[in-house]
């Protein structure tokens, strides 16, 4: 049975476009489109859609506040289509905090070289949170009054139960409610790589850190270039330590996170008494993400050796799987969040698969098995 698709948007082209690329995968269909934030409401509460995807600029109700009251009446996966521009991620973050699970820009040209590589992708994310939608659909209908903060994310990870993941190999490490005691372990660095569903959950674990932490974090999220000054600048003022976006030449201090400028690499060159951040643009075709979580891991690992706590959050693909692979050959321990508190558990279960994480973790209880894995607090 296909997936059923809710298209919301006030332009008639854009619905048409965005309904063609959708109906040619037949795990799509499109049953209905909206054209405004009101009627979209109205119709997710009718139809019961696995997967919306929404404008944010439309008349009588706009899409933030369409996806405000969608997830208090009825939670459903949410694509965002957002514009590049600084305005333009400021709303998309508000709709992520709304409750959207993901985003793309709207010009389909952005995200693709050619418009049949832009289709896949955008069939692609449909899908992935079609199946989320619709495993959250079930864990709302058996546990209501879950939802935290009107995010799906949230909702899915209460720690009364026990997550679930995928057969693993023999060394991979199973799913652990939280972290029992700590290794014991020396760090100098806290290393944090995700991707779909980050935004979210790097909010849920930073605003939770003291503001005497005592190491430096790295933080790679996939993200477009106008969008990580506005992400940092938002997380900045909601954590109690300091968040800004990474320049070239930053010195890595304690109580400070440093987010990857979007669209280029960023890499910990130095030594690990005296670190400093390089941002290098980047043209390889070998490499597809920018930032990418593999580059960051694996500068960090020729200067810190074992003194990083990896972790791998929320994301499609496989980053993060090759860089935590050399942090772990160099001592470092990595974790990684768990199944069933994912919004797409792709990058967290490449490092799992593959025996590289040694603890699977939900996102409630990431932040405090932090802080007590590096004794603090």
């Amino acid at each position: 049975m296909a997936y059923k698709v809710l298209v919301v948007d006030d332009s008639s082209f854009f619905r048409r476009r965005v309904t063609d690329i959708l109906n040619k995968d037949p795990q799509l269909e499109v049953i209905d489109v909206a054209v405004n934030g009101q009627d979209a409401v109205e119709k997710a509460l009718l139809l019961k859609p696995d997967v919306i995807t929404m404008d944010i600029e439309m008349p009588v109700l706009n899409g933030i506040d369409a996806v405000k009251k969608i997830m208090a009446k009825s939670p459903t996966a949410i694509l965002m289509f957002s514009s590049l521009t600084h305005q333009g991620a400021k709303a998309t973050l508000d709709a992520l905090e709304a409750g959207a699970l993901d985003f793309l820009p709207k010009k389909f040209s952005e995200i693709a070289q050619n418009s049949d590589e832009a289709g896949s992708l955008l069939r692609q994310r449909v899908i992935q949170l079609a199946k989320k939608g619709g495993l959250s659909r079930r864990r709302s209908l058996r546990e209501p009054g879950t939802l935290i903060n009107r995010n799906i994310s949230s909702q899915l990870s209460p720690s009364t139960r026990k997550p679930t993941v995928p057969a693993t190999p023999i060394n991979a490490q199973k799913p652990a409610s939280s972290l029992k005691v700590s290794s014991g372990k020396k760090y100098n660095l806290l290393a944090i790589g995700t991707s779909t569903g980050g935004p979210v959950a790097l909010q849920k674990i930073l605003t939770q850190l003291p503001q005497n932490f005592p190491l430096p974090i790295i933080l790679i999220q996939h993200m477009p270039a106008t969008f990580t000054n506005a992400f940092a600048s938002r997380l900045n003022t909601l954590c109690k330590i300091s968040v800004k976006e990474a320049s070239d030449g930053d010195v890595l201090m304690p109580g400070c996170a440093y987010l990857a400028p979007g669209g280029r690499q960023m890499i910990i060159t130095g030594t690990e008494q005296n670190a400093k951040i390089k941002i290098i643009d980047d043209n390889s075709e070998k490499i597809t993400f920018k930032p990418s979580v593999d580059v960051s891991f694996g500068s960090a690992a020729k200067v810190f050796g074992g003194h990083v706590l990896g972790v791998i959050l929320t994301g499609m693909g496989a980053d993060g799987r090759e860089g935590s692979r050399m942090l772990k050959t160099s001592g470092a321990t990595i974790w990684a969040q768990d199944e069933q508190s994912c919004v797409v558990y792709g990058m967290p279960q490449a490092v799992t698969v593959a025996g590289i994480s040694q603890l699977s973790l939900s996102l409630d209880v990431i932040p405090s098995s932090i802080l007590k894995e590096i004794k603090h607090g």
